[in-house]
């Protein structure tokens, strides 16, 4: 009887597919920032699964291991960051630990934390992503010759975008505690940096410096909320 290798059925990556055979959860609230890492990974090669919480991320590890796991720092029952440490302790570790943020200055802390790699939002670029996740493996699980790097940039759905600005909206009018305003403001920028959504992005860091200075929130949240609804409004005409 022949040794079974389970590696005999993972399909070898190819130039146009580099990330072929590789599983990738994406842990990520945003369903905007998902649909673009969705698209990613579907012109790469690689599968992928989404868990919107740190709760569901776990729940996906209790049943299987993915190659690779994106984990974004603000989450909605936790910090990524006590995530990322969390899943350095496994045994057998995740091959490829990256961390994602709209804020490009959380790089130092998702590495201290553990994680391999780091993704400053919007993650759009096909070659980045790719290239990104390769480093990370072994020579022998890259795709073999010469490989042109496919600078094209994904564009996700807008309704995912419409999705996220309503749970944005839901979040505003349940009221604003310190850690939802906490919440909140991360979101929201990391939403508006995918879409490039300039007004909303000034919005967002308006409300985390109010915040961080321990000033009043209401005016920015006022603020915040407007434009969200305006926004909410012109998709709706679409």
């Amino acid at each position: 009887m022949e040794d079974y290798d389970p590696l005999a059925n993972i399909p070898a990556p190819s130039a146009a597919r580099p990330l072929l055979g590789l599983t990738v959860l994406v842990v990520e609230d945003s369903r905007y920032a998902s649909d673009a890492l969705r698209l990613l990974c579907l012109r790469s090669g690689a599968r992928i699964r989404r868990a919107d919480c740190i709760a569901s991320a776990r729940r996906h590890l209790q049943v299987y291991r993915p190659s690779v796991i994106l984990v974004d720092v603000g989450l909605p029952d936790g910090s990524g960051l006590d995530l990322i440490a969390e899943l350095t302790t496994l045994a057998p570790r995740i091959d490829i630990i990256l961390g994602l943020s709209g804020d490009e200055l959380m790089q130092d802390r998702v590495m201290a934390a553990g994680a391999d790699g780091f993704f400053a939002k919007p993650v759009e670029n096909i070659a980045q992503f790719q290239e990104t996740i390769l480093a990370h493996l072994p020579a022998e699980r890259r795709p073999a010759g010469p490989r042109g790097l496919n600078q094209e940039c994904v564009h996700p759905d807008i309704l995912a975008y419409n999705d996220d600005l309503a749970h944005i909206a839901n979040l505003i009018d349940e009221g604003c505690d310190p850690r939802q305003v906490s919440y909140v403001a991360q979101f929201v920028t990391g939403v508006a940096k995918t879409a490039r959504d300039e007004p909303l992005i000034k919005a967002g860091k308006a409300l985390a410096a109010a915040q961080a200075a321990k000033q009043p929130v209401h005016q920015p949240v006022a603020v915040l909320a407007g434009l969200v609804q305006q926004r909410l409004d012109t998709l709706v005409a679409i």
